[in-house]
C-alpha cells in the first residue's frame, strides 16, 4: 500500500491513490486483499451527487466504511463521536476526487458526509463490512448544520 496520509482522527486510514498514465488513459489499483482496511466485506454501494449538494452527517454503530470518489470533487467531513477516543469530538476535512484519489477508511460512530465541490457532479463508490439491513439499519443520522460541529458548509 502506498504511505498513507496522518488523518487527525484515530482510527481513520487514508491511502493515497496511484495513477499509472500512458497515451491510451490511465490505470489505478484502488482496493487489494493485502490493504488489511476492511476486516471483512458486507456490500459496495454507488452513489452520485450533483455540485453543491450537501450529504451529512450520519454514522455507524459496527460498520466500517470505505470511501472512494472515482469522479468530481467533494469536501469530505469526518466528525469523531467516541467518547472513549484520543480524538473525541475532533472534527477533519479532507478534499478527495479525480485530483486526490485516495480511499477514506471510516471507523464505526465516527460521523461523516461529505459536499460536491466544483462544477461537476461527485460519483461515490462505497465499501462497508455491513450489509443494509432495512429492518435494523445500523445508521444514525445528525442535522448537517447541528451546532455541536458546527461546520461551515
Amino acid at each position: 500500500m502506498p504511505d498513507a496520509k496522518k488523518p487527525a482522527i484515530d482510527g481513520v486510514v487514508i491511502k493515497p491513490l496511484v495513477r499509472h498514465c500512458d497515451e491510451r488513459g490511465f490505470f489505478m489499483e484502488v482496493l487489494r486483499d493485502d490493504d488489511e482496511l476492511l476486516e471483512r466485506f458486507g456490500q459496495t454501494s454507488f452513489t452520485m451527487a450533483y455540485p453543491g449538494v450537501i450529504k451529512a452527517f450520519h454514522w455507524h454503530e459496527k460498520q466500517w466504511d470505505l470511501w472512494f470518489m472515482c469522479m468530481g470533487e467533494a469536501r469530505v467531513t469526518l466528525y469523531d463521536l467516541r467518547p472513549e477516543s484520543p480524538t473525541f469530538h475532533v472534527l477533519e476535512e479532507i478534499f478527495a476526487g479525480e485530483r486526490e484519489p485516495m480511499l477514506i477508511a471510516i471507523p464505526p460512530r465516527v460521523a461523516h458526509g461529505y459536499q460536491v465541490v466544483g462544477n461537476r457532479p461527485a460519483f461515490l463508490f462505497y465499501h462497508t463490512t455491513e450489509s443494509y439491513n432495512r429492518a435494523d439499519p445500523d445508521e444514525g443520522r445528525i442535522p448537517y448544520d447541528d451546532p455541536d460541529i458546527a461546520f461551515p458548509w
